[in-house]
């Protein structure tokens, strides 16, 4: 035996009838902090501000954020991206010297 029930309602109302809190006056206060925080660092236009406010606190600089990069991406190809200066080779000593 099968049973079909058709229920024709809002979702106003489907939230009221299971009980769930209505969300609706946190959501607009919170999407109006982060518009009049957007609209303030917008206002400066400062490359840096900007980058300092979206990026994570973990990326101290533009040199961490490509360290992890290369990191996150030599994991998922099995390769090691070396980006340190002070562990790269110089050039010149990997090719032989000349006789004179």
């Amino acid at each position: 035996m099968r049973f079909q029930i058709n229920v024709d309602c809002t979702p106003e109302e489907a939230r009221q009838f299971f009980g769930l809190p209505d969300l609706l006056p946190m959501q607009q206060d919170l999407m109006e902090m982060v518009s009049r925080r957007l609209s303030e660092n917008i206002q400066t236009m400062e490359p840096e501000k900007l980058v300092q406010t979206w990026l994570p606190a973990m990326f101290q600089g533009w040199s961490d954020m490509q360290t992890h990069f290369w990191n996150q991406m030599g994991q998922m190809g099995g390769m090691n991206f070396n980006t340190s200066p002070s562990s790269s080779k110089n050039e010149d000593s990997d090719k032989p010297k000349k006789k004179k």
